[in-house]
């Protein structure tokens, strides 16, 4: 069964420390997002994406997005960060927008699904934001095995996936609700996939820099 650690209004050193010390051993830690609990493991860790893709099954190569605590950690991700995503970034970050970037050419393709892209955003929630400064991008897909649905407590978590995770940080119950708008900048600028984001709020920005979404239906979350 997995060890379960609580989180407070602030990660507590020993709480960093385990959860840092369980990613660097190749782990899988499940913690609270802004939406439902995410399943975390080291984005530069192969093995430990190996261990991910296994436990959340059938995937059908889909890429994994990636949380930061804050937007300098962009950096390790991506080497581009267009002017529309500074943009879409200071109106709608910490929050459930997904934005796709050219990835790094060093990162995994398990990670970017092979399609050289990577999908990060910033969750609005402080004390995760905190923990992420002190380990480093980590990947945020649901915690849940795939066409199952995503926990929204540590109980859930443990219901569903039990020892498959190392590490559950507990932060209580989690919004629920729809999870981030999923918008690909690369290429065609497009939403990937409809969430809490509407696709009004993000052409009100757009239209600010001549810019007008692609006018595929998204995937409905």
């Amino acid at each position: 069964m997995a060890t379960v650690l609580q989180l407070n209004s602030t990660p507590s050193p020993q709480l960093i420390h385990h959860v840092a010390q369980c990613l660097q051993e190749g782990g899988v830690v499940a913690v609270p997002t802004d939406s439902f609990y995410a399943l975390a493991v080291s984005p530069f860790n192969q093995i430990a994406l190996e261990r991910l893709i296994h436990l959340k099954g059938e995937r059908s190569h889909k890429p994994f997005p990636v949380l930061i605590g804050d937007q300098t950690q962009l950096l390790r991700l991506t080497e581009v960060i267009p002017d529309v995503a500074r943009k879409l970034i200071a109106e709608f970050w910490p929050g459930l927008l997904t934005l796709v970037l050219q990835a790094r050419s060093t990162l995994s393709p398990i990670l970017t699904g092979g399609l050289g892209t990577i999908g990060v955003r910033q969750p609005n929630d402080l004390r995760v934001c905190e923990l992420l400064k002190h380990t480093g991008p980590l990947t945020g897909t649901s915690a849940n095995r795939t066409g199952q649905p995503p926990g929204q407590s540590a109980a859930e978590v443990i219901q569903q996936l039990g020892s498959a995770v190392d590490l559950i940080v507990d932060g209580g119950p989690t919004p629920g609700g729809q999870p981030s708008t999923v918008l690909q900048l690369v290429g065609e600028i497009r939403i990937l996939r409809q969430g809490a984001i509407s696709r009004d709020r993000l052409q009100h920005i757009l239209s600010a820099e001549s810019i007008q979404l692609s006018g595929d239906q998204p995937k409905q979350a």
